[in-house]
């Protein structure tokens, strides 16, 4: 993505969360402004129109308010790179409740009830109708291996023809950067309030060769541009 626009939409996904409170409107800044992922969905085209999306671990939303964001730029003109989705339905799980809060707060202002933030715990969330796509960034491996083929299996199942699943996970074979990133990981999440005991990783080939047991067909792309990482997101996408 282009800097100049990738700086547009950042300005636009920013700034509903200004009213919620300083630390918040500084959270948004400092994931959206810095992790690939963000650009990487747009650049690589991911999310189709139309989609009724399940963002599992969802935090405040960036990831709605960034696709909403360079929706909106697109409709006043002010795009130049490859067409954001149009007419996203939003829906996101998150176990902190008090990230629910201010992204409701920050979002349903602005896009009504095409975003609903939700608080609780991912493996039992109620998934919505329609549902055509799952995210799931960074926190697959916050629950331990049976929790993870179970959700799996309810995300699997609640796909149907062409449904897609994207997930971002760390590569447990990435040598250093794989050591630093959960280093980061834990780090970050102490300065939220949060404690992580425990990590359940697993190589990339595992994930992919998971996901293809479940009948999905799946795509490797790197996502760590501009940090020590080893993450790969992973695009799952039933026949």
């Amino acid at each position: 993505m282009q800097a100049e626009l990738k700086k547009r939409v950042l300005q636009a996904a920013c700034a509903p969360y200004r009213p919620v409170g300083v630390s918040h409107h500084q959270w948004a800044k400092g994931k959206m402004g810095l992790d690939p992922v963000f650009p990487g969905v747009l650049q690589h085209g991911l999310i189709p129109d139309d989609a009724v999306l399940l963002d599992l671990g969802c935090g405040r939303g960036f990831m709605a308010s960034w696709l909403l964001a360079a929706e909106r730029l697109a409709e006043q003109g002010r795009w130049d790179g490859p067409s954001p989705p149009q007419r996203m339905r939003f829906h996101g799980v998150e176990l902190v409740a008090d990230e629910v809060v201010a992204g409701n707060r920050a979002l349903r202002a602005l896009h009504g009830d095409r975003v609903s933030l939700q608080a609780g715990d991912m493996r039992h969330a109620d998934f919505p109708a329609g549902l055509n796509v799952v995210t799931m960034f960074d926190v697959l491996h916050y629950v331990p291996p049976a929790d993870q083929e179970r959700l799996l299996d309810r995300i699997r199942q609640a796909l149907g023809p062409g449904g897609l699943f994207i997930t971002r996970v760390g590569d447990a074979q990435g040598g250093m950067p794989f050591r630093i990133s959960q280093f980061v990981d834990r780090f970050a999440s102490f300065m939220q309030g949060h404690r992580l005991s425990q990590m359940w990783c697993r190589p990339v080939a595992h994930w992919v060769q998971t996901l293809e047991a479940r009948g999905f067909e799946v795509k490797a792309l790197p996502m760590h541009e501009g940090t020590p990482f080893a993450n790969v997101l992973l695009t799952a996408r039933l026949p």
